[in-house]
């Protein structure tokens, strides 16, 4: 049951469930967790918010004299609508299951992209069991499937990516506050929204270069003929239709294949635009190395005209300011890799301390969750080509868990 308290009435042993204002009004990224520390209570009862949402059912109630009357889910504004799934896990409880779940949804998309490549009747709808697997490991941990589905090789690149956009638009909607069947329809769009690219020639799509003006027109087509194909099936969503011919639409009217502009072009398009642009961007390509996620996000905010500000703010909010797997550096001039977000803290993540810059050395690695410990706090992020660790990935354990679901 949720309750909507002051928040000064919260205390240690409370389940935040959501603030009674826009996620724009403060600065809190996630906003469903248990209160653990007195520090984390201070932090919130001083950023001047004055009114939140509690869960009755996973934390403690406010003494009865000061206690309002609880209310139902149905008066919760979007932003506090309770997520759908399981509990919260470890995110080392996650990344085992998630490893999987990477490995069947690659291995379903690379069957279906086979299927339309041979012109044979296509059935998305079998698609719908994985977005639901898909949802209830974001909803366990997110850090954890987001995270992993950075790691693949160019020849997994087709496949991975339709899954990780699958993966990024049920995180950000479940950020938007959509309902669970909007999040479920949000990741079969990003499951589907590349599924024109199979039939275009491969010849192109693999080309370890610059794309001729001839070239790039054919590429463009892939919008238009994915949506054909998901017309043509059964049991498809105009939603899901929808991002699959308009995710490369832009807000200045700009984009492709219709040049639509601003709100002409669907939530779910927009959000689209973002998830399909980030996963591209720090991927390896046949013809270039991919980006490393703190940096894609800073140069995606330059892009004026492009994304919808608002659904973009959002997704910085999911991935964070310095995504899982980013190399940065601290004050104290040692070099960490980003291991998982914070609930609170866009800029506080948990971090794996391991490279002293100042003697040049390897450290024993250290885990330092920058919310609770100040002993140390990010600088700036840092360029991974300029040190070219080969072992960065590991750091976090994302190898050793594909690896275990590889057997």
């Amino acid at each position: 049951m949720l309750k909507k308290i002051a928040v000064k009435q919260l205390t240690v042993g409370m389940f935040l469930h959501g603030f009674d204002k826009n996620w724009m009004d403060h600065p809190f990224w996630r906003t469903r967790f248990l209160i653990k520390e007195e520090a984390r209570l201070r932090e919130i009862q001083a950023s001047g918010l004055q009114e939140c949402w509690i869960d009755l059912s996973k934390g403690r109630d406010v003494e009865p004299e000061t206690a309002r009357e609880p209310v139902t889910v149905k008066s919760v504004t979007p932003e506090a609508a309770p997520p759908a799934g399981r509990e919260p896990v470890p995110l080392s409880d996650e990344l085992q299951r998630a490893a999987k779940l990477r490995e069947r949804s690659a291995a379903a998309m690379r069957h279906m992209f086979n299927e339309a490549r041979l012109g044979n009747a296509l059935e998305p709808v079998l698609c719908a069991p994985l977005v639901d697997d898909v949802v209830q490991s974001i909803d366990r941990h997110p850090d954890a499937l987001l995270s992993l589905l950075r790691l693949k090789s160019a020849d997994e690149y087709t496949y991975l990516h339709s899954v990780a956009v699958c993966a990024l638009m049920v995180a950000l909607g479940r950020q938007l506050g959509l309902s669970d069947a909007e999040c479920r329809e949000a990741g079969m769009a990003g499951m589907l929204h590349d599924l024109g690219k199979a039939v275009m020639p491969q010849e192109i799509l693999n080309k370890p270069g610059k794309l001729t003006d001839g070239e790039f027109a054919i590429i463009k087509q892939h919008p238009v003929r994915g949506h054909e194909m998901l017309t043509a099936a059964a049991d498809v969503s105009e939603g899901v239709r929808d991002v699959c011919r308009h995710h490369h639409e832009r807000m200045d009217g700009t984009g492709y294949p219709d040049a639509m502009a601003g709100t002409q072009i669907s939530l779910l398009a927009r959000m689209g635009a973002v998830c399909d642009v980030y996963d591209a961007v720090t991927s390896d390509r046949p013809y270039k190395a991919g980006w490393d996620p703190a940096h894609a996000l800073s140069q995606m905010a330059t892009w004026a005209g492009h994304f919808d500000p608002t659904v973009f703010q959002s997704f910085v909010k999911c991935v964070g300011i310095y995504p899982t797997g980013s190399l940065v550096r601290m004050r104290s001039g040692r070099l960490a890799v980003v291991l998982e977000q914070n609930a609170s803290a866009l800029t506080k993540p948990r971090v794996k301390l391991f490279f002293s810059t100042k003697s040049g050395l390897p450290l024993d690695p250290q885990v330092l969750d920058l919310a609770t410990d100040g002993r140390d706090q990010i600088e700036a992020r840092e360029p991974p080509e300029k040190w070219n660790f080969p072992y960065l990935t590991e750091l976090w354990d994302g190898n050793a868990a594909l690896k275990q679901a590889r057997g």
